[in-house]
């Protein structure tokens, strides 16, 4: 049963049941057969307009890059064949931190909210894409800022309430090159770039996102993670806020005026989770 929220969120007015319709047109077609008028169904308004889709997410295997030892590799096991069992089939052993994914507001803190619990309204959202990767070009351990978001803000206007605010430093690119992606040096110290604490304090106490989002491994750049200060995470998770990391193709979608729909696995009391995000516009 869809919530009148989510309803008005999709199809841009609130109703009580999923389909093709909602509650307040089935009326209006019910009373105008009363009067002997037959009622052609209307078609609802939706929000989400566009005509482009763009795929945001990675695909992962056995040999995508995972911030080891912190996050375990996937397994991944053709276990089942058509010439044996019939049929075909693989077992998945993942961390809830495999790929394109979620990281939950129960992550860092025991008990709710779990990944299962996120509102749907809160997995469809305004996306914002703030790009830095001339910066990271130079630096691999820069931060998105405050005034990076400031900055967006005076060219588009105030981040919307409700927004994911995403990361993008061109860090996708490195996907494929092996131990581009996590970066590490002679001493096998991980350098890629993440939120700045002054962003994420921002975004949180002085705007209302929904989430944010990295192009990289982590919500943290990986020189807070070395110090064991994901300051990042513990800013930006909680209330129902999520973060999405290991974003793709953001390069695809237009820094404002996208609509994003994050496809979150649901699994109970989940602290992360595996998504498939989508770019319309």
């Amino acid at each position: 049963m869809c919530s009148p929220d989510v309803m008005k969120l999709v199809h841009g007015q609130e109703g009580h049941q999923c389909g093709g319709h909602v509650a307040a047109d089935a009326e209006a077609g019910a009373s105008a057969t009363a009067q002997g008028t037959p009622s052609p169904r209307r078609a609802p308004a939706p929000l989400i307009r566009g005509s482009r889709v763009s795929d945001l997410t990675h695909t992962f295997g056995n040999d995508f890059p995972v911030l080891e030892p912190i996050v375990l590799k996937p397994n991944i096991d053709h276990f089942a064949h058509i010439a044996d069992e019939g049929f075909n089939a693989n077992k998945l052993e993942i961390d809830e931190h495999t790929g394109t994914h979620v990281d939950g507001p129960a992550h860092l803190v025991d008990g709710p909210i779990y990944t299962d619990e996120i509102p749907i309204d809160r997995l469809i959202a305004p996306l914002c894409v703030i790009r830095i990767g001339e910066r990271v070009a130079k630096d691999h351990d820069a931060t998105l800022t405050a005034d990076d978001i400031l900055a967006y803000e005076s060219r588009y206007g105030r981040i919307p309430d409700g927004a994911l605010v995403v990361m993008d430093s061109g860090w996708c690119e490195r996907i494929n090159t092996p131990g581009a992606y996590i970066n590490r040096d002679a001493d096998g110290v991980p350098h890629f770039p993440g939120l700045g604490f002054d962003a994420a304090e921002l975004l949180v106490r002085e705007r209302s996102i929904v989430a944010a989002g990295t192009d990289t491994p982590s919500l943290d750049a990986s020189k807070n993670l070395q110090i064991e200060d994901p300051g990042a995470h513990r800013i930006v998770l909680g209330d129902m806020r999520y973060g999405v990391e290991n974003i793709a193709n953001l390069d695809t979608v237009p820094d404002f005026g996208a609509t994003v729909l994050v496809g979150l696995i649901k699994h109970r009391k989940g602290f992360a989770g595996p998504c498939r995000v989508f770019g319309i516009y």
